[in-house]
C-alpha cells in the first residue's frame, strides 16, 4: 500500500510540475487550447496507467510527447481534416519564449498553425523542443530524410509568413 502511495505522489507531484509546459506542447501541435487540454487529459491519463512502470525506467516526457503527438494526429484524423487557425486573446498563453514579444510569439503560433499538419508537428518538435531529427522521426513514426524535408519546408513557409512582419 505505501508502494501505490508512493507512485501516486510521484504522479502527481509530476503532473504538477510539468502541466503548464506540456499544454503548451499540446497547444503548439493543435492550435486550439480546448482540443490541447483534452490532448493533455488523455495523455495523462495514459501515463497515469503506465506511471509504476516508467517513472523509473523512462523518461515520462518522452512517453507524454509521443502520446500527444500520436493523439493529436488521431484527433486530427477524426476532424476530417478541417484547417483552422486560432486567434490569440490578450489573456492568452502565447506557448512561447517569455523573452519574445507577445506580437511576436501570436504571429509564430498563428503561423504555425497555417503548416500542414506533419510539418506542424516536426517543426514543433525539432525546433521548438529541440529533440534531434532520430528523436523526431521516433515519436512521428516518419524516417529521418521526411522529418529532414518537414522541417526544411515548414521553416521556410515560416520565413515566408514572418519575414515581412519583422521588416514592415
Amino acid at each position: 500500500m505505501a508502494r501505490a502511495r508512493r507512485h501516486e505522489a510521484a504522479f502527481s507531484d509530476y503532473v504538477v510540475a510539468s502541466q503548464d509546459r506540456l499544454r503548451r506542447v499540446a497547444y503548439a501541435l493543435c492550435g486550439d487550447w480546448h482540443l490541447a487540454d483534452d490532448l493533455l487529459q488523455e495523455a495523462f491519463t495514459k501515463l497515469y496507467l503506465a506511471w509504476p512502470r516508467l517513472s523509473a525506467d523512462r523518461d515520462p516526457d518522452g512517453y507524454v510527447r509521443t502520446t500527444l503527438v500520436r493523439t493529436s494526429i488521431d484527433a486530427h484524423r477524426r476532424r476530417q481534416r478541417r484547417v483552422r487557425t486560432v486567434a490569440l486573446g490578450a489573456g492568452q498563453d502565447p506557448a512561447a519564449a517569455a523573452d519574445t514579444p507577445l506580437e511576436e510569439r501570436d504571429a509564430l503560433i498563428t503561423a504555425l498553425q497555417e503548416l500542414p499538419e506533419q510539418q506542424r508537428k516536426v517543426v514543433v518538435l525539432r525546433h521548438w523542443l529541440g529533440l534531434s531529427v532520430r528523436e523526431t522521426a521516433a515519436e512521428l513514426g516518419i524516417n529521418e530524410g521526411t522529418v529532414k524535408s518537414h522541417s526544411s519546408r515548414g521553416l521556410a513557409s515560416l520565413e515566408r509568413v514572418l519575414a515581412p512582419q519583422r521588416h514592415g
